[in-house]
């Protein structure tokens, strides 16, 4: 992905407003408009009972970068829905995120996401989902 520099930068000091976002340690690392990519290193208080990533950080992250996505398309935007399908054990040192505007539209923005390790050739898939974003008023 080929990074647009403006929105980059737009996206990252709208990540640096996120408390969340600032204790995961998310960072983007591309943006051009209608798609982003967010890298997020391991912590072992990412896991769950089994050592592998948990669907909860999982959940946020397919969040996050679908509205990433979207908002660099449009500036205020809040999810109205979004779903998670968790396809094996994500376990890397480096989660990457990729999300992408489906369809943008002035009322719903239709985005999806996916998550696979950093240095994985052949991303080998260890989640997916979209959202609905809807742009709201300043």
């Amino acid at each position: 992905m080929q990074s647009d520099n403006n929105v980059l930068e737009k996206l990252s000091a709208v990540s640096k407003l996120a408390a969340f976002n600032q204790w995961l340690g998310l960072e983007v690392v591309s943006a051009e408009p209608g798609a982003v990519e967010l890298h997020l290193p391991w912590r072992s208080d990412f896991g769950q009972y089994s050592g592998f990533l948990h669907a909860g950080i999982i959940g946020a992250l397919i969040d996050t970068a679908c509205g990433f996505a979207a908002g660099t398309q449009t500036e205020r935007l809040l999810a109205s829905q979004y779903a998670v399908r968790c396809l094996r054990p994500a376990v890397a040192e480096t989660f990457v995120v990729r999300g992408w505007v489906v369809k943008p539209g002035r009322q719903q923005i239709f985005a999806a996401a996916e998550i696979y390790a950093l240095g994985d050739e052949q991303r080998k898939l260890f989640a997916v989902g979209d959202a609905i974003l809807v742009p709201v008023a300043a």
